[in-house]
């Protein structure tokens, strides 16, 4: 247990200052962000033609409002969390990659959700969205992360079982 909450905690500190470190935002989150902002409109386009991306922005072309998908906002700190449990967690390399994989594809469908509804509440209500956006929406991406987690550790294949012991002979 010592073990993993050193590796947690290591993984943890080198990947978040990473996270802000400008090329790394410049070459990495800024375009990840921009991404997020096309795949989210090009989803809202199935019902809503008035919506439109430009870079990291969602935009309504009718009244020109929107909102935009800044660094913190595209889901990277919980894939951080995320990374650092399962890198910490003893089990094969194999396995480590395909979780992390999968956690990152988990925790950017949520934030889809998350983005489309926190765009659509603020052409509704600016109060909801702050509340939403500041707290609901942030706690559910890191519960994401969590609950992903610990289906991962549900999938790692179990080590062999011990035998089960001998049984006493009857006389």
């Amino acid at each position: 247990m010592l073990r993993f909450i050193l590796i947690f905690l290591f993984c943890l500190v080198v990947l978040f200052p990473l996270d802000l470190y400008q090329p790394v935002q410049e070459h990495v989150i800024l375009p990840l962000t921009t991404g997020i902002a096309y795949v989210c409109v090009s989803i809202m386009h199935l019902w809503d033609a008035n919506v439109a991306a430009q870079a990291n922005i969602m935009r309504n072309t009718l009244n020109g409002g929107g909102i935009e998908i800044v660094a913190g906002c595209s889901g990277v700190e919980a894939i951080i969390i995320l990374i650092s449990a399962v890198l910490a967690f003893p089990s094969p390399w194999k396995h480590k990659l395909v979780g992390i994989v999968a956690g990152f594809f988990a925790i950017q469908s949520l934030n889809l959700v998350r983005l489309i509804s926190l765009y659509y509440l603020n052409e509704w209500n600016h109060v909801w969205f702050e509340w939403f956006h500041l707290y609901l929406w942030q706690a559910l991406i890191i519960l994401d992360a969590l609950v992903f987690w610990l289906v991962w550790l549900r999938w790692l294949p179990r080590g062999p079982r011990p035998p089960p012991p001998a049984l006493a002979a009857t006389a």
